[in-house]
């Protein structure tokens, strides 16, 4: 079985900006929120945390401070996914440099892999460094979806230790955890499928709700691992609508917002994100008061 980075909830922290650029006292503050509401691990610059549209400066510098801020109380996870292998080398050895304790690689968007091309670039950032590399599957955003085959010959190399599975395929998920079992634990990459994947073996959830609800989400996982099946299945149906208008448009759009409504950032993005509808907005509103977040 191969060493776990954590189990339970991490939260795939967003970046708050303010007037164009990083707002790192926010940040500060959202990671220590995250930690002192039982957050299991964070997860920055992923998708919520729009690494896309972050500048070199920008996406190391939030590596390094979310390292340092966090002081170790809990692990750090950067991620460090590109189209391009090279860059994606680069990040993941100055990820390393600065002490994350993971890195979280998204499959090649865009250009669009074939399956030796997925197994050639991962194996190769995995083997420019020494610390641990989560895969990560979202084909509704990359374009390109990892197959069972390719998890089988990826989940040869030592230091691919997890995947973060947000294709929302549960039967492929499935196929993956009889398969491959402790050999490449899953976390489910989708806050509406924690449970039916932890009861498939899952090991947790890189989570956005997190951001909102650190605590509630740890605790589904929680509740879980001592067996207290019904209770986890329960907290997770009680959060469903906070969770789906979490998703009511593209994300981070409306966790970020959420942040901002709760006050503990700004709502600025950067294009091709922008604000939130007004109905939407409504909706994630409706929702947050209703689990008094606001």
């Amino acid at each position: 079985m191969k060493k776990l980075v954590f189990e339970g909830a991490a939260v795939a922290i967003v970046t708050p900006f303010k007037n164009g650029t990083v707002d790192y006292d926010a940040l500060g503050n959202l990671i220590d929120f995250q930690i002192n509401n039982k957050t299991d691990a964070i997860v920055i610059c992923g998708t919520t945390g729009e690494a896309s549209t972050l500048t070199d400066d920008e996406h190391r510098g939030c590596i390094r401070f979310a390292v340092e801020r966090t002081a170790g109380r809990v692990p750090v996870i950067a991620g460090t996914g590109s189209n391009d292998t090279d860059y994606a080398i680069e990040l993941s050895k100055y990820s390393c440099d600065v002490g994350a304790d993971a890195v979280l690689v998204v499959t090649p968007y865009y250009n669009k892999a074939t399956p030796k091309g997925l197994i050639k670039s991962f194996t190769a950032i995995a083997d420019s460094i020494t610390k641990p590399v989560i895969l990560y599957n979202v084909p509704s955003r990359t374009g390109c979806n990892i197959s069972l085959p390719v998890y089988k010959e990826l989940a040869k190399h030592e230091n691919i230790v997890a995947v973060k599975e947000a294709s929302g395929n549960i039967s492929a998920i499935a196929e993956i955890a009889a398969e491959l079992g402790d050999n490449l634990p899953i976390y489910s990459g989708n806050d509406d499928q924690i449970v039916p994947i932890l009861s498939l073996g899952g090991k947790g959830v890189i989570s956005v709700l997190s951001n909102v609800m650190p605590k509630e989400t740890h605790d589904i996982c929680e509740l879980y691992f001592k067996g207290k099946v019904k209770e986890s299945a329960a907290l997770q149906l009680k959060l469903l609508d906070l969770v789906n208008a979490l998703f009511c448009e593209v994300n981070p759009i409306p966790a970020k917002t959420a942040c901002a409504l709760m006050g503990m950032c700004t709502d600025e993005m950067r294009l091709p994100l922008c604000e939130m509808e007004e109905n939407t907005k409504a909706r994630l509103t409706a929702a947050l008061k209703k689990h008094n977040l606001i």
